[in-house]
């Protein structure tokens, strides 16, 4: 269901949510998320992607800076959500007013670097909103308190801190097991998985990639309710 901010939030999902952002998206992405969501909302000018493939959002959310005029007129009144304030990104708007067990945003990754960047600080921010982010070449979400995935071995599993986190993992080629991860120390980028792998990690703060063809994986694991999750960070 979509409200008229409750609570802070505009959308309600029982089911996962399809986010989309104004950036890359690939010939197939826009298919690829609404086969796998209940409702599908834009952040500002992600709205375009979803409008041209046929499908009017079921919510427009951001400071609508990037919403052209001409999509703007085709969504209805009542599915506009302006949020005017510049301190953050359309992304994190979005994502802090949306409610469902998933997000999958398509249209994040890929282009410009700060862009990127904002969208991963936005999902450290709102470390009890799981998110999982389509790539072009990869699968991208923040860490919850574990995860078993069936990863293929030789496959690339990559983590990045964003926060000084710790942990313990299993089927790694080279495990966690005893280090300190931290933005300005050790890093996990480019790990392998040797068999189906499992993260156990202490804290929100890392950031983890993983190849596209686990999105359905990944999507499982957070619907499956056995990961766990962060409480809302204190703001």
């Amino acid at each position: 269901m979509v409200n008229l901010r409750k609570n802070g939030e505009i959308v309600h999902s029982e089911g996962p949510i399809a986010l989309f952002g104004g950036g890359e998206t690939g010939p197939d992405d826009v298919e690829q998320a609404l086969k796998r969501a209940t409702l599908a909302v834009a952040a500002d000018g992600g709205a375009a992607a979803l409008i041209d493939s046929g499908r009017i959002p079921d919510a427009v959310i951001g400071d609508f800076d990037s919403l052209t005029s001409r999509h703007r007129a085709q969504v209805p009144p009542e599915r506009l959500f302006p949020i005017r304030e510049q301190d953050s990104t359309d992304f994190d708007k979005a994502l802090r007013s949306v409610r469902a067990p998933i997000v999958l945003g398509v249209g994040f990754l890929g282009g410009r670097l700060d862009h990127q960047l904002a969208v991963f600080n936005a999902l450290v921010r709102w470390p009890d909103r799981p998110c999982i982010l389509l790539g072009s070449q990869e699968v991208v979400f923040h860490a919850p308190p574990h995860i078993t995935l069936q990863i293929p071995p030789g496959d690339t599993v990559s983590l990045f801190p964003f926060r000084r986190v710790t942990g313990h993992s299993r089927g790694l080629e080279w495990p966690i097991d005893g280090l300190v991860l931290e933005p300005d120390g050790r890093i996990g980028t480019s790990n392998r998985a040797l068999s189906d792998i499992t993260l156990e990690i202490d804290r929100p703060g890392l950031i983890v990639m993983v190849p596209r063809a686990s999105l359905d994986q990944v999507m499982q694991a957070f619907a499956s309710g056995q990961t766990g999750r962060w409480p809302a960070r204190a703001e």
